[in-house]
């Protein structure tokens, strides 16, 4: 009954093998290895983009911030959701990287930025001349923080503003192979089609044991990119590894097989507590995240059957036993039928 997060899930064999393939005789060091060149090519084609720039790196964080930076001057601002993960749970590493640049929150309707709330941030900075930040990049979150999904219509229109206003458009993809499972588009679709100018898409969530790869669908700013994460401590000397791992989730679909698991998994968690007593779904689940309102008492059973899952707005302590607390639960490809069945049971 592990729900705390798609982070704390095995890796999957393939990976595991694929590292072990690696793991024989010399490579180039620092991406110029046959590996590397193998996969930066396969990610072009998955995406339709044969000019893309592609480069690897460990952690979400990293992918997140060297891109921010590649694209923000110091002293403009990055306009994201306020429940944004690079606002939340970054520990200011896009501040950090950017030199200094800050974050502009936008509200959000369930966890989505909405055009009209973009403008309204957008328009409400470079209003202060030299006194205030200037404009930067809008960054989206897919799937969101919440669990739910930007249709391919609401990342157009949300693209068209930024652009509107001359301002690239980030991606963090994190959950991105969850996202795409769920709606069954393309990537090239769910990216540069609809007005994305930079992604990260993300692979340790799902399966690998730390590799997201930083794609700039224009490669003008490749080598910015490459020189900041140098500078920033990222770039891998024994890079075949991170090669490695990407090459097998790529390999046969594995990834979108996955996330495919992992969001049925949700969806059977999600169809469970929907019937559970006194149990409140917050969002629409589209991923692989529910959020849910439980009883105090219902969260203390749970706990203490062994069930692993974060509540988001409260602890068990003090409060009556009745009392609706907030919780999320995170599902991975690995999640066992019978566990989540078990988990029910116990509601």
């Amino acid at each position: 009954m592990y729900f705390a997060s798609d982070n704390t899930g095995p890796i999957h064999p393939r990976i595991l093998d694929a590292l072990a393939r690696a793991n024989t005789g010399y490579a180039p060091a620092y991406g110029a290895d046959p590996l590397t060149v193998e996969v930066v090519q396969t990610l072009r084609e998955i995406f339709e983009a044969p000019e893309a720039a592609v480069h690897l790196v460990a952690t979400g964080t990293a992918a997140n911030s060297l891109l921010l930076s590649t694209g923000t001057a110091p002293w403009q601002t990055i306009f994201c959701s306020r429940v944004a993960h690079i606002h939340e749970d970054e520990c200011n590493a896009p501040e950090f990287f950017s030199g200094g640049a800050k974050l502009t929150l936008v509200e959000t309707v369930d966890g989505k930025m909405t055009p009209e709330g973009l403008v309204a941030a957008i328009e409400a900075e470079e209003t202060r001349g030299v006194h205030g930040p200037q404009r930067g990049p809008v960054s989206l979150t897919q799937a969101t923080e919440k669990g739910t999904l930007y249709t391919l219509e609401e990342l157009r229109a949300l693209s068209e503003v930024a652009h509107r206003f001359g301002l690239p458009v980030h991606m963090d993809g994190a959950r991105f192979a969850n996202a795409l499972a769920s709606l069954g588009c393309s990537p090239a679709g769910m990216t540069w089609k609809a007005g994305i100018d930079m992604l990260s898409f993300g692979g340790t969530k799902n399966g690998l044991m730390g590799v997201e790869a930083a794609i700039l669908f224009d490669p003008a700013r490749s080598m910015e990119f490459e020189l900041r994460r140098k500078r920033g401590a990222h770039l891998f000397s024994k890079h075949r590894y991170l090669a490695a791992q990407m090459q097998g989730y790529l390999e046969g679909g594995l990834w979108l097989e996955m996330a495919g698991a992992a969001n049925t998994a949700c969806q059977r968690l999600a169809d469970g507590l929907r019937n559970a007593p006194g149990a409140n779904l917050m969002f629409r689940p589209e991923a692989n995240i529910v959020f849910a309102r439980l009883p105090r008492a219902t969260h203390r059973r749970l706990f203490e059957a062994g069930a692993q899952y974060h509540l988001s707005d409260d602890t068990l302590d003090g409060g009556p036993e009745d009392a609706p607390l907030a919780a999320r639960f995170v599902t991975d490809w690995s999640a066992e039928p019978a566990e989540t069945d078990r988990f029910l049971s116990l509601l």
